[in-house]
């Protein structure tokens, strides 16, 4: 009975300390009286969020040359192989025959020539988390797949156009130096040393002053593997070494000689042994005005060429250049050059190479907006101007109006059967500045058992895969293995080193 009298006690005790604490508690929480609210105002927040469905894709897919070459089902193999005959009577044996008897023999010329297949493809991945919080927005998943695909098919118009899996560039020459005491800002009476470094096409559009060029590339893939390629970056130079002046306005003009399959040189200057990336130019030359403003030094860059990329294939530029296509390199510092007539020296020069040494003739002519721009205003400033014609329409009653600006849209090709062919100028995303290429789209020879001039040849076209799930995240990759085979390379042509004069 006693027992039972404290335990009660105890139970009292406890409930009422429980109770004196929760009036504590509650008082504390009242202490700041409420105030009344001054009506709704947008800071109270109780708004809505006009969040459109959907996500706008704001990049756009220009693939002018995917879309035009022909894709093809390859056979099996490493690469693709066929053997063109490409002269007869190349010893031009006399047309002239005795009485009685048989004329000479004709000497034929072949060639073998294959392609590559090469495997393209990219990886992307989209969360378990950004999928369930995208629920009612847009399918997450979709997008995921979607981008993939227009990310590689951008990545293989680069490919098409400008891949080099076969040419080295090998060692970039010493560049020549030119003080001057005017035009800049480098200190006076210092020495400075100057480093160039030749670009692929690839190597020109991953380079950046800011980041850096690439050269040995080790690349981690999805599945933790991993591969090393070629950048795109030559070999680079020897140092050459000048002296600025003695006033505060000095500059220098640095030239090397042009590297044969080179789109671009990267330029490093400073002091001896310190030279930093502070220049990337589309021509042979630079002029250096003030201290370089990379990072990367020229020492960080390999002893090796790694100008070539062996993961992919080799594009229209590549084999133009190797295999016989028309080339030239412009002199250093030059333009195209008007001919008075409405025309383009150089480009006509191109046409008479095409007709006199195959009687050919490109269908486009494939640039950059710097090329377009140039040819427009020297076709219209030297002779082309009193060309245009104006047309309004007489029997419509609203005031006349005309469209400012004008385009080269095409060129006559006057070295052909028909008396002049027009030949198509299409403006390309990423044609590098002072580059020009010449393509044609049929044989210029009637029975030449090619259906298509050149071709994409897949073993399997693009293809999507989506892998098994060791993470809580969807991956997917998106590839095509493919090889570029371009039959008739001598009906292609290719123009670099072109200034912006």
């Amino acid at each position: 009975m006693i027992m039972m009298e404290e335990n009660n006690m105890s139970m009292y005790q406890t409930t009422k300390e429980t109770l004196a604490r929760m009036d504590a508690a509650l008082h504390g929480a009242l202490a700041t009286p409420l105030k009344k609210a001054d009506g709704l105002t947008t800071g109270n927040g109780l708004k809505n969020y006009d969040l459109q469905p959907a996500a706008r894709l704001m990049y756009p897919v220009l693939s002018p040359l995917r879309n035009s070459t022909p894709r093809v089902k390859g056979g099996g193999g490493d690469a693709t192989h066929w053997k063109a005959i490409t002269g007869v009577n190349i010893d031009s044996v006399s047309m002239g025959v005795s009485e009685g008897q048989r004329s000479g023999v004709i000497s034929i010329e072949t060639k073998d020539a294959f392609a590559l297949y090469k495997t393209l493809g990219l990886e992307n991945f989209v969360t378990d988390e950004a999928v369930l919080q995208g629920e009612g927005f847009d399918n997450l998943r979709a997008i995921c797949t979607k981008n993939l695909l227009e990310a590689v098919i951008i990545g293989e118009e680069k490919v098409l156009l400008g891949g080099n899996c076969s040419m080295k560039l090998g060692k970039t020459k010493t560049p020549t130096l030119a003080a001057k005491t005017t035009g800049g800002s480098l200190a006076a009476s210092t020495k400075i040393s100057v480093i160039c470094a030749a670009l692929t096409f690839e190597g020109y559009h991953a380079a950046n002053v800011m980041t850096g060029v690439k050269a040995k590339v080790t690349r981690e893939n999805a599945d933790g593997s991993k591969d090393v390629y070629g950048g795109g970056a030559a070999q680079k130079s020897d140092a050459a070494n000048v002296t600025t002046g003695a006033g505060t306005t000095n500059s220098i003009t640095a030239v090397v000689a042009p590297t044969k399959g080179a789109f671009a040189y990267a330029w490093f200057w400073g002091a001896e042994n310190a030279e930093k990336l502070g220049a990337i130019t589309t021509t042979s030359s630079v002029t250096i005005t003030a201290n370089a403003e990379g990072t990367q030094q020229a020492k960080d860059l390999p002893a090796e060429d790694w100008s070539a990329n062996d993961l992919i294939i080799d594009g229209y530029l590549t084999q133009t250049i190797q295999n016989g296509g028309y080339f030239k390199t412009m002199p250093t510092a030059a333009g195209l050059t008007a001919d008075k007539a409405a025309g383009i020296v150089e480009i006509d020069e191109a046409f008479r190479w095409f007709w006199d040494k195959y009687k050919a003739s490109p269908d486009e002519i494939y640039v950059s907006a710097q090329e377009l721009q140039n040819i427009t205003q020297k076709v219209l400033e030297n002779g082309g101007s009193n060309l245009i014609r104006f047309n309004f329409d007489a029997s419509t009653t609203q005031a006349a109006t005309l469209s400012a600006g004008t385009a080269v849209g095409s060129y006559l090709n006057k070295y052909t059967m028909s008396g002049g062919t027009l030949v198509r100028i299409v403006l390309h995303p990423n044609m590098p500045a002072g580059t020009i290429l010449f393509r044609s789209t049929t044989m210029p020879y009637p029975v030449s058992n090619v259906a298509n001039i050149a071709e994409v040849r897949c073993q399997q076209d693009y293809f999507q895969t989506e892998w098994p799930r060791k993470t809580r995240k969807y991956e997917y990759g998106v590839y095509a293995t493919e090889a570029f085979a371009l039959y008739a390379p001598f009906a292609f042509g290719v123009i670099t080193n072109i200034a912006d004069a």
